[in-house]
């Protein structure tokens, strides 16, 4: 037998849907019963439903932010094990995670071999800055120049850049890995539109003097290191791959077992 629904409760389910309180509507029945065991003040009980709305609204522009941010993979500094990385200035990486170097429109460049967590740290501090309301987009290098040479040979170039404009942080991984070729210029423009305007984060295996191997245009690689540590933070990142560290510990464990 169908349970009948209290007239009332379905008025206000009528009400949440008509106000767009989704929140409210989904918890209002836990919250009143709630308020009648604990004998809650009708101002209590509302206070208790505006702030589950407003933690329902908050979870789902995180939730929105998160998947508009394009994540290959949703990390956070708390899984970071720092105490593998003693080098890694801890401090300095909580601090920026606090979001006052987007505010300022400033840079993180990451340096360091394949491995040792830069895409981690970068992708952290990310999460850390759509948690505290920020606009993030994430992107690999190589993705990013296809994007630039198909948006200039469909002359759109322009139209694709300013939507870029959007985001407060964008984080470019893996510069180094290929040669840019025809995309140098592009990736200067895409640089240079964010200057002062946005912050960069940018993980590399190249120290600043191997950039020009990339972009092979000495000048316009000076020109874009100026632009880029005008304002920034460098965090260094030395020590031994995990991803190496981990095969080595997996090699000794079965040659132990055999």
């Amino acid at each position: 037998m169908t349970e009948t629904m209290d007239p009332k409760e379905a008025l206000v389910e009528i009400y949440c849907k008509q106000l767009k309180l989704p929140g409210l509507k989904s918890f209002f029945r836990e919250l009143s019963r709630d308020a009648m065991t604990h004998n809650q003040t009708s101002t209590a009980f509302l206070a208790a439903c505006l702030a589950r709305e407003l933690e329902s609204r908050q979870q789902k522009r995180l939730t929105t932010r998160l998947k508009q941010a394009k994540f290959p993979e949703v990390k956070t500094l708390d899984t970071f094990d720092f105490k593998a990385s003693p080098k890694l200035p801890r401090t300095t990486v909580l601090a920026l995670a606090e979001g006052k170097f987007i505010r300022d429109r400033e840079n993180i460049i990451c340096v360091g071999q394949s491995g040792t967590g830069k895409t981690h740290i970068a992708t952290a501090v990310g999460v850390s800055a759509i948690q505290q309301g920020f606009k993030v987009r994430f992107i690999r290098i190589g993705d990013l120049i296809q994007e630039l040479l198909k948006a200039e040979s469909e002359y759109r170039l322009p139209k694709y850049l300013k939507s870029w404009n959007k985001f407060d942080l964008v984080i470019l991984d893996e510069l180094g890995y290929i040669n840019l070729g025809a995309g140098s210029p592009l990736l200067f423009q895409f640089c240079s539109e964010r200057y002062e305007k946005g912050s960069l984060i940018i993980t590399t295996n190249l120290e600043f003097g191997r950039w020009g191997e990339v972009f092979g245009d000495n000048a316009l690689t000076v020109a874009l290191l100026d632009r880029l540590t005008h304002h920034a933070h460098l965090i260094p990142f030395i020590g031994e791959s995990y991803r190496f560290k981990e095969s080595k510990q997996k090699t000794e464990l079965s040659a132990c077992t055999n």
